[in-house]
């Protein structure tokens, strides 16, 4: 449908100018967490077999996913029902509250200018906000490696990969997306608690992140020529490393991020009071540096940009030659 089209460049565009719709409440990504929450605190009992945790796990993963789903699309049903211009403005709506571009830059840009301004507690505070591990101990080195990680992952997961879900079934495939990667971002721990019960949502974000984290990391050697950075080293680190960390996506795009700002990526790092010990991405060519992390928020928005004109153009012309 060309209104479902022109509803994701119109969600991008809001993104882009105002971010994550927070005055919208409630929330629908913050309602799917709730949602998540409540079938943790219903489900999830510490006593259980490590199979019953597993099934009570699919459990958790079929409600979420037909809740997420299942409610986008009756709201949108009932809005172009009512009118054409109903369901173009709720669509629009529903694709801003979706993508994540400007909020990932704006809380990881927080952590860059508290750096810049020499205060290691407000950057260490600032970037606990956007990664899972503990932050208490984290010196400037690492600091700016943990964000601009953040802002190499969550390219695929915040932006392109609900883009591409979106190419195919509008919004209510997107909400279908935030909920596996909400559920895997809250349940999909590797810890004591949640290795048994969180497996199958951890499964299955793996599975839907595997075609947009390998097309994210394209657009960001694309991006990285566009703007200059080092694009050879980009694609030859990306080939070397892209396998080295423990998910079988996110090494995708930190692989390319490390290789075109000439930096080392990931390492090993704290969680819950834990050391885990990961391999390092990339070479340390240079020290990372503030800066960085503004790099690859550019390096991102280029990606944003690119992956919605592809949308837009597949769609466009799949509406004029297929329907």
């Amino acid at each position: 449908m060309i209104y479902t089209t022109i509803s994701i460049i119109n969600g991008y565009i809001l993104d882009l100018i105002l971010g994550d719709p927070y005055i919208i409440v409630p929330h629908p990504v913050v309602l799917i967490g709730k949602l998540v929450t409540l079938c943790t605190d219903r489900l999830l009992d510490g006593s259980d077999a490590s199979s019953v945790k597993r099934r009570k796990g699919v459990i958790m993963v079929i409600v979420v996913l037909f809740l997420s789903a299942f409610i986008p699309f009756c709201i949108l049903y009932t809005a172009y029902k009512l009118h054409v211009l109903a369901g173009l403005f709720i669509e629009s709506i529903m694709c801003w509250q979706i993508l994540a571009a400007k909020s990932l830059m704006t809380e990881s840009t927080k952590v860059e200018c508290a750096l810049k301004e020499g205060d290691i507690d407000k950057a260490r505070f600032n970037v606990s906000m956007i990664v899972g591990r503990d932050t208490e101990n984290l010196d400037e080195k690492g600091i700016i490696k943990a964000a601009v990680e953040t802002v190499a992952e969550n390219s695929s997961d915040g932006v392109i990969a609900p883009l591409f879900y979106m190419l195919s079934g509008g919004a209510v495939a997107g909400f279908l997306y935030k909920g596996i990667n909400t559920m895997d971002s809250m349940a999909g721990y590797k810890n004591d608690k949640y290795i048994d019960f969180g497996r199958a949502a951890a499964k299955l974000d793996d599975i839907a992140n595997f075609i947009p984290a390998r097309i994210s990391a394209l657009l960001m050697v694309i991006s990285a020529f566009i703007l200059g950075f080092d694009t050879r080293n980009s694609w030859k680190i990306f080939i070397r490393d892209r396998y080295k960390s423990t998910s079988p996506n996110s090494g995708q795009t930190e692989s390319v991020c490390a290789g075109a700002l000439g930096i080392e990526l990931l390492g090993d790092a704290c969680y819950f009071g834990k050391l885990v010990k990961k391999p390092s991405i990339g070479d340390d060519i240079r020290r990372p540096e503030p800066c960085d992390i503004h790099k690859a928020n550019n390096m991102m928005y280029c990606m944003a940009f690119i992956m919605v004109v592809l949308v837009t153009v597949i769609r466009i012309c799949f509406y004029k030659f297929v329907m």
